[in-house]
């Protein structure tokens, strides 16, 4: 029986969404290691829009996350609010800045950040039934934010960044260097996390690091 993944998206494009060869990667993997992905995404405005090409934000533009992530999902996503953690086996959540500010606003407020309800619901749901959870880039900010104010204390890399490392750790994780192509579980609680572009780094180094997350959280699942 195929193990059922939640793939938590933040929009399309890397500057005010979800990291394309990220989410892209996760799911090439899990097709490829025999399970069954379910992509999510809020329905809810994005907090700007950014000219890709300028890196730059647009004034007078709006998106919304769930209709920008159907993109990567090739139109086949659920509203956030419905993922139920009794119907998944695991859940991972590729990066991109779209986690850090549309799944949360950890972009604007760092270690005070808070995270999206139905996110914040969800992860924990899933925490506490003990279920894997991947994250990739910059989502384990995103994790180490959903788990303040828990006893939790999540063992996280987003690479070697050190304001970041610095913030995950005032949430109260534990942050470890990590290199683009590698990842570090925390067995405890079954997370599992990969720096994967918050290096400066080439697209096949990316995919060894997220290749190895997906089949670790399908080995915990």
């Amino acid at each position: 029986m195929s193990k059922k993944v939640a793939v938590v998206l933040s929009g399309c494009g890397f500057l005010d969404g979800a990291e394309i060869h990220e989410s892209v990667l996760s799911l090439l993997f899990l097709d490829r290691g025999g399970a069954e992905a379910t992509c999510f995404a809020p329905d809810q405005e994005q907090l700007h829009v950014v000219d890709h090409r300028r890196g730059e934000p647009m004034d007078g533009e709006t998106r919304n996350v769930l209709v920008e992530s159907a993109r990567i999902a090739r139109g086949k996503i659920q509203d956030l609010a419905k993922a139920n953690a009794a119907e998944f086996d695991a859940v991972i959540m590729p990066g991109g800045f779209g986690a850090a500010k549309n799944l949360s606003n950890f972009a604007t407020a760092g270690a005070d950040a808070e995270v999206n309800a139905d996110l914040l619901r969800f992860l924990r749901d899933m925490l506490n039934a003990k279920k894997p959870i991947g994250v990739v880039c910059i989502a384990p900010a995103v994790l180490a934010a959903a788990l303040k104010g828990t006893e939790v204390a999540a063992k996280l890399t987003i690479g070697d960044d050190a304001g970041t490392a610095s913030a995950i750790e005032a949430m109260g994780a534990k942050h470890q260097n990590c290199p683009v192509s590698e990842f570090m579980v925390d067995d405890v609680n079954k997370i599992v996390s990969t720096p994967a572009y918050m290096y400066d780094a080439r697209i096949s180094e990316v995919a060894a690091g997220v290749e190895k997350l997906v089949a670790s959280v399908l080995s915990l699942a």
